[in-house]
Parts: structure tokens; C-alpha cells; sequence
């Protein structure tokens, strides 16, 4: 069976990537492969776990040529599908409307909560319980021009807990939610671009 050619941008430690390498391995992206893995961080640690995984990893300077190299990348590897994983960085909204609905994003919020320019990493966690709300989770979702505001394809929920800290919420969410909802996602995406 063809497999949905599947480009990871990453900006940091890569657990998400993880979380997809993982799903691969275990045979549930059964639609979805990962050719190549991106990031604008020359020292993002998720740079080694793709090349550990035997996945082509490059590093390009987060500067304006960017999304130049970047498509000559996508356009070597023939990528289908996009996944952003804790990457910090806006694309423009001509490489969107180039990959237009294929391109998705794991957010650590149940969006439209917490969401939008300036709200990423742990920020989204202070907020959540700066407001004192009692359920929090993460979202995968259609990136489109406007940040966090595409079509939503999975939502999972995540208990607050008393004395949470920011550090301990975003690992509760990342293993309760993200790892959880980003490969069923990206099967979701890529059984329907590929079924």
C-alpha cells in the first residue's frame, strides 16, 4: 500500500516526534511515513531522535531564506502530509495554501481556549491555571493563516489536578492527550488522503 510521504517540523526535544516514531513502529500509522524530519533549532534534541529512527533530519537556519529551503526539502522527500510538533515558527500563508488541509498541529489546549499568537509551550499550562479551570487537554488541528484557528480533527481532554505546576500539567497533557491524539490524527489525515 502507497503511504502518505510525511514531512515533522520541530523546534525543540522532539517528544511528539517520538510519540509518532513510536506509533510507526507499532504499526499504527499503517497510511502515514515519515521521510523527514525539520527543524529551525540547530541543537533541537529532536534532530537525533529522528536520525536515531533512521529518518532524514536537516536543520535550516530560522532565518528569511527558510521557507525557501525548506519546500526544496518537501519537494525532495515528495512530502504529502506535514505535521508541526512544538515548532516555533509561523509559517507564511503561501506554504499553507500550497499544502492546503494537509499541513496539521498538535496545540497543548482544548482550543478555542488558550490558543492564538503567544500562547505556546508552557505559556498555554500558566494560563490554563492562572484561570483555574478544571479540564485542560490538546488539540490536532488543520493549520490554516490564522494561528490555532483551523478545522479541528481530535480534541482529548486532561484532568487539572491540585497542586499542578505548569511543568507538571504540560507533561500530563503530553502523555495523556498529545502522544495519544497526534499519530491518531495524522492516520486519520493520511488514510484519506492515501484509502
Amino acid at each position: 500500500m502507497l503511504k502518505a510521504k510525511t514531512a515533522v517540523l520541530v523546534s525543540g526535544g522532539g517528544t511528539n516526534l517520538q510519540a509518532l516514531i513510536d506509533a510507526e513502529g507499532r504499526g499504527e500509522l499503517p497510511h502515514a511515513e515519515i521521510k523527514l524530519v525539520v527543524s529551525n533549532k540547530e541543537s533541537a534534541y529532536a534532530l537525533k531522535r529522528a536520525e536515531d529512527a533512521g529518518i532524514r533530519a536537516e536543520y535550516l537556519k530560522n532565518d528569511a531564506a527558510f521557507e525557501a529551503g525548506l519546500l526544496t526539502l518537501l519537494e525532495e522527500e515528495g512530502t504529502e502530509l506535514i505535521v508541526l510538533a512544538g515548532f516555533l515558527r509561523i509559517l507564511s500563508a503561501d506554504l499553507i495554501k500550497r499544502y492546503e488541509g494537509r499541513i496539521i498541529n498538535v496545540h497543548p489546549s482544548l482550543i478555542p481556549s488558550f490558543c492564538g499568537m503567544g500562547f505556546y509551550g508552557l505559556k498555554v499550562h500558566e494560563a490554563a491555571l492562572s484561570r483555574g479551570v478544571k479540564l485542560t487537554g490538546a488539540t490536532v488541528h488543520i493549520v490554516t493563516a490564522e494561528a490555532d484557528a483551523g478545522p479541528i480533527l481530535m480534541q482529548k481532554a486532561v484532568e487539572v489536578k491540585e497542586g499542578d505546576t505548569p511543568e507538571i500539567l504540560q507533561k500530563r497533557v503530553m502523555k495523556e492527550a498529545e502522544w495519544v491524539i497526534l499519530p491518531a490524527a495524522l492516520e486519520k489525515l493520511a488514510e484519506k488522503l492515501k484509502g
